[in-house]
């Protein structure tokens, strides 16, 4: 009997350590499917806009421009679009980004897809906080909705944001864009009034959702900025609020023809003054991709 109650403790021991390294191998696991999940995700969500894209061989022509305003008429044709592919898709890629969030200060690298024909946005971000700790992030407006989360080291969720209020502000960072993409301006689900010489109101609806803001456009026909009242700032516990948002275009640059911005910022209109929470270096900008 001491015998048999002895080898039952062991047994019992033995079922307890093999269910301890279950338990780690599956956290392991998870820890291994955490790592790959958020660029995997990206990967997935930009095939799925990729496979309903219909890429065609139109090209930009002074008759597309003649229900323009004037100022969105001088940046085609400054920027060389005339006579050039109507683009469906866009990978615009950012390196050495200035990125604050909260107190958090990033140099992360950004990657994007933007799709024309159904308006879409799927942004992937990438970094380590302090040289060390991985921090990656996905920002993506998809299927009339957004959608922005951010992890630190794989596993620890900083942000994890939906609901109307970030299916308009990610509506309204696609309009910001609509130039740099310009097939966009082209499109039903966004219409044009001309404010004046330099500037451009432009709006943009799709699925129940409206946005409106403003371009501006300088007498060489550069972009210069992009202001809207409809972007929603996430102030944290689940508090929204309109706050003025500007996008600022520094520099362009010559590629294969067209002119192309150098660096751009993003930023919210605060009492205190103005607080920039991107600022990157464009590294590249492809139009047409057909494939990640």
């Amino acid at each position: 009997m001491m015998i048999g109650r002895g080898r039952r403790v062991r047994t019992g021991a033995v079922l307890v350590s093999v269910g301890i390294l279950v338990v780690v191998l599956l956290a392991g696991i998870k820890m291994m499917q955490d790592v790959v999940a958020m660029r995997k995700l990206f990967a997935l969500e930009v095939q799925e806009e990729l496979s309903k894209t219909r890429f065609s061989n139109e090209v930009f022509t002074e008759e597309d421009l003649a229900g323009l305003p004037e100022p969105v008429q001088r940046y085609f044709r400054y920027s060389g679009f005339i006579g050039r592919p109507k683009m469906s898709t866009a990978r615009i890629v950012f390196d050495d980004v200035a990125f604050k969030n909260g107190n958090m200060d990033l140099k992360l690298y950004s990657e994007q897809f933007n799709f024309v024909q159904e308006p879409a946005r799927i942004a992937y971000l990438n970094s380590r906080v302090l040289g060390v700790i991985p921090f990656e992030g996905r920002d993506k407006y998809q299927n009339g909705q957004g959608y922005m989360t951010g992890k630190l080291a794989k596993l620890i969720k900083l942000f994890d944001v939906t609901g109307f209020e970030m299916h308009q502000s990610a509506l309204v960072t696609v309009l910001a864009e609509a130039l740099v993409v310009p097939s966009y301006a082209l499109q039903d689900y966004i219409t044009w009034e001309e404010i004046d010489e330099h500037h451009a109101q432009a709006t943009i609806k799709y699925r129940g959702t409206k946005a409106t803001g403003i371009f501006t456009i300088n007498d060489q026909g550069e972009v210069v900025t992009f202001t809207t009242k409809d972007r929603y700032m996430d102030q944290g516990q689940g508090v929204f609020a309109l706050v003025p948002w500007t996008t600022e275009i520094i520099g362009y640059r010559e590629q294969d023809g067209i002119m192309v911005p150098i660096r751009l910022t993003a930023a919210w209109e605060m009492p205190e003054g103005d607080l920039v929470y991107f600022d990157g270096v464009i590294s590249s900008i492809e139009y047409d991709v057909d494939g990640l």
